[in-house]
């Protein structure tokens, strides 16, 4: 891995690393007006999340960070093992596990520490026994070959250097037939430059997404067939032009009104599906 790409990765960590340890934001570690502790749920609804289900997990395993359910268009059946990519503090992880029910798995993977014994320890306070959290990162996951039927993420493959590797890493772990669920973040449109180099901005989930063609074509190129955006929507402007990761950017930048409302224009929820052919 290049220097730029590890550096890139120790950001992308310790601004999780914070949000797990009492910060929250609805995609960068600080407290924000639309995504704090008290109003994760209500960024949640906005997403995707239903009432019931976000009353169903254990507290604090919400912290408001997603850009989509991607649990809510995988179609888990009872008995089935699913794989969580960047899982947080669990909360697609215990939405997964009150579907695949006793008889199923489910596994999370988050490369920041302080988020893997967060969600551990919500997992026992909630009494998930089906639910197994683990250390480790995406572009090498900790799971064996062929060993799980549904890859799920939310608004976490953005975030990585090296987005090829995550998807060939997902092929690997899936079963022949297996299904790839994933919610991110992608753009339409072209950002500032100052936006794309900015440390910041990308742990805010703004410039390390990729073009939506250019994302769609990583699938496809680590051999999952079937590939489609099944929901796309902007993501909810009002949030992201509100927290302080992004006002932060825009500060330092020096960013024009227009060369903002160009940048948050460019933003877009997909909700995407592939398989892996048997």
């Amino acid at each position: 891995m290049t220097e730029e790409k590890e550096e890139l990765r120790k950001i992308v960590r310790e601004g999780y690393g914070a949000i797990a340890s009492g910060g929250f934001s609805c995609c960068g570690p600080a407290a924000s007006s639309c995504c704090g502790p008290s109003l994760a749920e209500d960024i949640s609804s906005k997403i995707g999340y239903s009432e019931d289900e976000l009353s169903s997990i254990p507290e604090g395993a919400n912290l408001g960070l997603g850009c989509g359910n991607p649990v809510a268009l995988a179609s888990l059946a009872e008995g089935e093992t699913v794989l969580d990519l960047g899982s947080g503090a669990g909360l697609d992880c215990f939405l997964a596990a009150n579907r695949v029910g006793e008889k199923g798995k489910v596994i999370g993977v988050d490369m920041t520490p302080e988020m893997v014994e967060k969600a551990r320890r919500n997992a026992r306070e909630g009494g998930y026994a089906n639910v197994e959290f683990r250390l480790g990162e995406i572009e090498n996951l900790p799971v064996a070959d062929a060993s799980v039927d549904v890859v799920i993420s939310n608004c976490v493959i953005n975030l990585s250097p090296d987005k090829p590797r995550v998807f060939q890493e997902a092929f690997r772990a899936l079963k022949p037939g297996g299904r790839l669920m994933v919610s991110d973040i992608v753009l339409e449109g072209e950002l500032p430059r100052a936006v794309l180099d900015s440390a910041a901005a990308y742990v805010g989930c703004i410039s390390g997404a990729a073009s939506r063609e250019d994302y769609l074509g990583m699938i496809g190129e680590a051999g999952f067939a079937e590939v489609e955006v099944l929901e796309e929507s902007v993501f909810p402007i009002d949030c992201l032009a509100n927290d302080p990761t992004v006002q932060a950017v825009v500060a330092a930048l020096h960013l024009s009104e227009e060369e903002l409302n160009r940048a948050l224009a460019a933003v877009k929820s997909a909700k995407i599906r592939a398989v892996k052919p048997a």
